[in-house]
């Protein structure tokens, strides 16, 4: 009996603290209901009140600023700048039509930009804005302000666009933005929804496109109320977006200015590395165009002339541009001869101005000869006959295996549009291409850039950095992201005899500081800053048997587009080089006489850091080069240096 009651007391009291937690639970509940109506009530009552009447609360998107591109110095080469816009929802407009036709009282718009602006509207989801117009002045981007309650749907906003402060200098490499297209969502299979934006500006081409993820930013956000027409009320919270990175690049603004206006409205290309560690300075494709227009909207009769000059503005001929590269290729077939040991430096040759190989004449640029050569006056004189005999005993495929080694045929890695890989042609790639076996005769067009051989301004660059350094210097154009400093790799050594490097840099200073270099009248004179250097003419057209009996006609009685590419290579200072530099001059005619002093022109600025002292260049060069300079354009940046080179 006495268990009994005490298992009826026990029950008892377990029922009671059920209770008593049951309780306190509920009243934890009724609180929190409390709490939650006071809310709603008292402190949230205006936001409900507007709510019931019709309200609601959207999330919109803010787009990121753009990241900054600057040179080596920290100038910036692209930016943002203010932009005054308007933008339409559908859902929110009614009667598009009526609100569009209310927008054109205010701003100024053709017949055509209104229906291209409707038929846009139709094709895009209702909830979506559209760009109606940007860069509006800040009357117009008022006045629509103040018309709001007439244009629902219409969103007047305040933004940044994006800008290229220097024009024309850096837009290769640069490129350009643009708004997002169609094509350019179907290449992305998850694309962000910033992308969607009608404001939203695009990486087209360039480092833009290439660094396009880093650069882009991350989007903010937004809390707005708008009523029962779509019209926004009021702003209740703001997340702001993340900038892009901001990219530092390798190039010098002053440099690029500089070569740039050097090579002024040539159809041609520059390219200037720092040998030391691979940056790239300066990479100049002429003629230019302003990568502005693009992102405003470049314009039919615009667009038109840039697409219908035969310079061919648009297009980067520092990386996509592939060329015959002459002479300038002899560099490698010597190295290619003297690593395989079928000549030493004092191998000569003798040179009648021709060679007949398989019932054919191949001939020297000196119609009457060179006499006998050796390796190094092979360079010095450019002579072609030394280079054939020199073909047919080395063969093709070590002479494609050299070129490879020194850069030519290989696609650089650099944040660039269609980098091209140019041709270091040997037995297999002419049976690959052509189902075709290698010729005799391919051998000796070959030897000396012709032929099959193609290889891009910035290869010829980087062919003359590693014959100058002995070592595999790579290009690159990248210094640092977000203040983290790219690392510069440790470039290795090149597997050729410095004996053999020290033979090609030889002839290559003879062709510029011997009494009867090729290049004498581009040298430099100032003894720290000797250059050696490597002219080159590529033919663009076949000489008949016929011309060359009469004479070979000129490149200046020729139209344009049927003369010679010039193209001259070089390096300095030749005992502790720092600097290479190629160009390129389409259609140019001589090597020595056009793309050399160029050249001489950009290398110096480089050296000097400015423009270089008068006193650099050659007495009878220099009122010359005084009066061209005083024709140049040249930025601020570019003056460097401008009273000691008066001096």
């Amino acid at each position: 009996m006495r268990k009994s009651e005490r298992q009826i007391a026990e029950s008892s009291r377990s029922i009671t603290r059920r209770v008593v937690m049951l309780g306190a639970i509920q009243a934890a509940v009724v609180t929190a209901l409390g709490l939650k109506l006071r809310s709603m009530q008292i402190e949230h009552a205006d936001e409900y009140r507007m709510l019931s009447d019709g309200n609601s609360i959207k999330i919109r998107l803010l787009p990121p600023a753009r990241g900054l591109i600057l040179d080596r110095n920290g100038t910036i080469i692209a930016g943002n700048e203010q932009n005054y816009r308007v933008t339409l929802t559908r859902e929110e407009a009614g009667d598009v039509s009526t609100v569009i036709a209310r927008l054109r009282q205010i701003i100024p718009m053709s017949d055509r930009q209104a229906a291209e602006i409707l038929e846009e509207i139709r094709k895009r989801s209702a909830v979506a804005p559209v760009l109606v117009a940007d860069r509006l002045s800040w009357a117009e981007f008022s006045s629509i302000a103040l018309n709001a309650p007439a244009l629902p749907g219409v969103t007047p906003e305040a933004g940044l666009s994006r800008s290229y402060p220097r024009a024309g200098d850096f837009a290769h490499v640069l490129g350009y933005v643009g708004p997002v297209s169609d094509y350019d969502l179907s290449k992305i299979e998850n694309p962000d929804p910033v992308l969607r934006l009608p404001e939203f500006q695009l990486g087209k081409v360039g480092m833009e496109a290439k660094l396009e993820e880093a650069l882009r930013g991350k989007a903010g956000s937004r809390r707005v109320e708008v009523n029962s027409a779509g019209r926004e009320m009021r702003e209740l919270s703001r997340q702001e977006g993340q900038q892009g990175a901001t990219v530092q690049t390798t190039l010098d603004a002053g440099l690029q200015n500089f070569s740039t206006q050097r090579l002024g409205s040539e159809s041609a290309a520059a390219v200037v590395i720092d040998v030391t560690n691979g940056d790239i300075l300066a990479i100049s494709s002429s003629p230019v165009f302003d990568p502005n227009k693009f992102v405003r909207g470049i314009s039919g009769p615009d667009y038109r002339a840039l697409m219908e000059h035969d310079h061919r503005p648009l297009a980067d001929k520092t990386v996509q541009g592939v060329y015959p590269p002459g002479s300038t290729f002899k560099m490698v077939t010597l190295l290619a001869g003297l690593e395989a040991g079928v000549i030493n430096p004092g191998s000569r040759f003798y040179c009648p101005g021709y060679t007949q190989v398989a019932g054919r004449r191949f001939h020297c640029w000196r119609r009457d000869g060179h006499g006998m050569v050796d390796a190094q006056g092979s360079l010095e004189h450019s002579c072609d006959v030394y280079f054939y005999e020199l073909a047919q005993r080395v063969g093709i495929d070590r002479i494609a295996a050299m070129a490879r080694k020194l850069g030519i045929g290989v696609r650089h890695d650099l944040p660039m549009s269609a980098i091209a890989e140019g041709i270091a042609p040997d037995r297999a790639w002419k049976k690959a291409r052509y189902d075709q076996e290698w010729q005799i005769g391919d051998s000796l067009n070959a030897s000396i850039g012709q032929g099959y051989v193609l290889a891009s301004p910035l290869q010829l660059a980087v062919m003359t950095a590693r014959v100058a350094t002995g070592r595999a210097v790579a290009p690159r154009l990248v210094k640092a992201i977000d203040g983290t400093v790219e690392p510069v790799p440790d470039w290795p050594e090149l597997d050729i005899n410095p004996l053999n490097l020290r033979t090609a840099r030889g002839g290559m200073d003879a062709v510029m500081n011997s009494s009867r270099g090729t290049a004498r009248r581009a040298r430099i004179i100032a003894p720290e800053w000797q250059m050696a250097g490597k002219t080159g003419t590529s033919q663009v057209r076949n000489i008949t048997a016929a011309e060359r009996a009469r004479g070979v006609i000129s490149n200046d009685q020729l139209p344009w587009n049927r003369r010679d590419h010039a193209l001259f290579v070089c390096f300095a200072p030749y005992d502790m080089p720092r600097y290479a530099v190629s160009v390129v001059v389409e259609h140019g005619g001589g090597g020595s006489a056009v793309a050399a002093p160029i050249a001489r022109d950009i290398l110096l600025y480089a050296l000097a850091d400015g423009l270089p002292p008068l006193s650099a260049y050659p007495e009878g060069e220099r009122a010359k080069v005084q009066e061209m300079w005083s024709k140049m354009n040249l930025a601020p940046s570019a003056r460097k240096g401008e009273a000691r080179a008066k001096a």
